[in-house]
C-alpha cells in the first residue's frame, strides 16, 4: 500500500478509483477521515481544521464504518458545500482540492484533499484542532504554542550574518554574560584548550546556526542577533554596516539648523548604547530628577543656546529601543540621534506597514511590539552589563512628561519610528 504522502504526490490529475479505494481499505488514520454524508457543516469545518493542523490528509465523503462505498445524493452540492465552507468556516480560508469519484454502479463519492500550508487554522469559534490517529481533539496550550511558533516567519535578528565566524565574537563579554548565570561555567578548561564558545552560541544562547560550507561541517556561524550582541566591534562595523548609528548635533531647533558634529558610531549593540549615550551628554545634563534651576540664564546677546536638561531614564529607554526594536532588513534607513537645542530625537528603521496606527497607540500602554525578541531579551538582561531603566515605553513618555512639562512625540511613518524629548 502507498503512503499518504505517495498519494499526494501524485501526478495524475484526478483521483482514480483504485487509489481512493486504496487509501478507504487501510482505514481511518491521522490522514485520512471518512464520512457517510455531510451532514453538520460546523463538524465538518473542526475535522478540516484537524487534518490541516496535522499537516494534511483526504476526507473522503459517501463510505461508511464498515469501508463499504454508499455514495452521497448529491456529489455536486456536497462538493459546493466543502468550497463554501473551507472558505468561510476555516481561518485562514483553505483552497481545497476535491474530486468526484463514480463507480460503475452509478454511486458517486467526493474526497476532499487539504494541505496545511498556512496553518494554524481556526474555526469561526477560535477553536484550534488536531487529528491523532482516526481522532480529533482541541489542541492543548502547548501544541497551540507550538503551531504558532511554527507560523512566525524567521526573523532577520536569527538568520546567519554573511561573513561571520566564531572567531568574530568577543568571546571575554560571551564569557562573562554566561557565568552570571552559571559562575563555574568551563572555569577552568585544559592547559591550552579552547573555551567552547561554538557550542555555547549555538546549543545554549541559539545564537548561530550550522556554516553552509558542506553537510559534514561541523563549524558554526553567528546569527544577526549574535553578532550584534557579542561581536568584535570592528568585525560588526565591516560586517553589518547599517547597524551603525548616526548622531548630529544642531545648533538650532530643527534639522535644517547648522551642524555643530557628526559622528557614525559603530561596534557591538553594548558599544553603541554607551557611545550614543556619551554623545548625548556631550551636549545635554542628564537627571534622576529635574534640578531647581533647569537652565541656567543665558545672556541676551550669546550666541550659544544654554545646555538643556533631560531625564536620564527616558533618554536611555528612548536609545536601547532604538538598538534592539530596529528594523535592520531595511536598507537605506539608518538609525539617527539628533542632538538640538531644546530637543533629542531619535529616528529608526521599522516598517511600518501593518504598525500604524493601532499598535503605536498599544505600545504606548506598555503592550510590546518586539521586532528582535532574542536580541532584546539578552541585551535587557543585567548580565549584558548596562544598566538600563524598566518600565519601556510608558516609563519614558511618563519620566519625560513630568520632568519637562511637555509630551514627548511618538511617529510612525515612512518605515520610520520617531521619539523626540523635550528638555528644559
Amino acid at each position: 500500500m502507498r503512503s499518504f504522502q505517495d498519494y499526494l504526490t501524485t501526478p495524475a490529475p484526478q483521483t482514480s478509483r483504485s487509489e481512493l479505494m486504496t487509501l478507504v481499505r487501510a482505514g481511518e488514520d491521522t490522514f485520512l477521515e471518512l464520512k457517510v454524508k455531510l451532514s453538520n457543516p460546523e463538524r465538518i469545518a473542526q475535522g478540516i481544521v484537524a487534518l490541516a493542523n496535522t499537516g494534511g490528509g483526504v476526507i473522503v465523503f459517501g463510505v461508511n464504518d464498515n469501508l463499504r462505498v454508499e455514495g452521497v445524493d448529491d456529489a455536486d452540492a456536497v462538493r459546493d458545500e466543502l468550497v463554501r465552507i473551507c472558505r468561510e468556516d476555516v481561518h485562514p480560508p483553505l483552497f481545497p482540492f476535491i474530486d468526484i469519484v463514480a463507480f460503475d454502479s452509478g454511486l458517486r463519492v467526493v474526497a476532499l484533499e487539504v494541505e496545511g500550508k498556512r496553518r494554524p487554522y481556526r474555526t469561526p469559534d477560535g477553536r484550534f484542532f488536531l487529528r491523532v490517529g482516526a481522532e480529533k481533539r482541541e489542541a492543548t496550550r502547548e501544541e497551540l504554542s507550538q503551531l504558532l511558533d511554527e507560523a512566525r516567519p524567521l526573523s532577520y535578528e536569527n538568520v546567519p550574518a554573511l561573513g561571520a565566524e566564531v572567531e568574530d565574537v568577543d568571546e571575554a563579554h560571551l564569557w562573562s554574560f554566561v557565568r552570571e548565570f552559571e559562575p563555574d561555567a568551563y572555569a577552568a578548561p585544559r592547559a591550552g584548550a579552547a573555551y567552547p564558545t561554538a557550542e555555547v552560541l549555538e546549543r545554549d544562547l541559539l545564537l548561530a546556526v550550522p556554516a553552509a560550507t558542506g553537510a559534514r561541517s561541523e563549524r558554526v556561524a553567528p546569527t544577526v542577533a549574535g553578532l550584534l550582541l557579542f561581536g568584535r566591534d570592528e568585525r560588526v562595523a565591516e560586517l553589518l554596516p547599517r547597524a551603525s548609528v548616526t548622531c548630529t548635533r544642531f545648533a538650532g531647533d530643527a534639522a535644517q539648523a547648522q551642524r555643530v558634529e557628526t559622528v557614525e558610531l559603530s561596534g557591538n549593540l553594548h558599544t553603541l548604547f554607551e557611545s550614543a549615550l556619551r554623545f548625548v551628554e556631550r551636549y545635554c545634563d542628564l537627571w534622576e530628577k529635574r534640578p531647581r534651576q533647569p537652565r541656567a540664564e543665558a545672556e541676551t546677546d550669546s550666541p550659544v543656546a544654554p545646555r538643556a536638561n533631560y531625564q536620564r531614564g527616558a533618554v536611555s529607554e528612548a536609545l536601547a529601543n532604538a538598538l534592539v526594536h530596529r528594523d535592520l532588513a531595511l536598507a537605506g534607513v539608518a538609525t539617527r540621534v539628533n542632538v538640538f537645542d531644546n530637543s533629542v530625537e531619535i529616528t529608526n528603521p521599522r516598517r511600518t506597514a501593518g504598525f500604524a496606527p493601532a499598535l503605536q497607540r498599544a505600545i504606548r500602554y506598555g503592550i510590546q511590539q518586539r521586532l528582535n525578541p532574542q536580541t532584546a531579551s539578552v541585551f535587557r538582561s543585567p548580565a549584558y552589563g548596562l544598566r538600563l531603566p524598566t518600565g519601556g515605553l510608558p516609563m519614558l513618555l511618563r519620566e519625560s512628561r513630568l520632568f519637562s512639562g511637555r509630551k514627548s512625540e511618538v511617529h510612525a511613518v515612512n518605515d520610520e519610528f520617531r521619539v523626540r524629548l523635550y528638555g528644559v
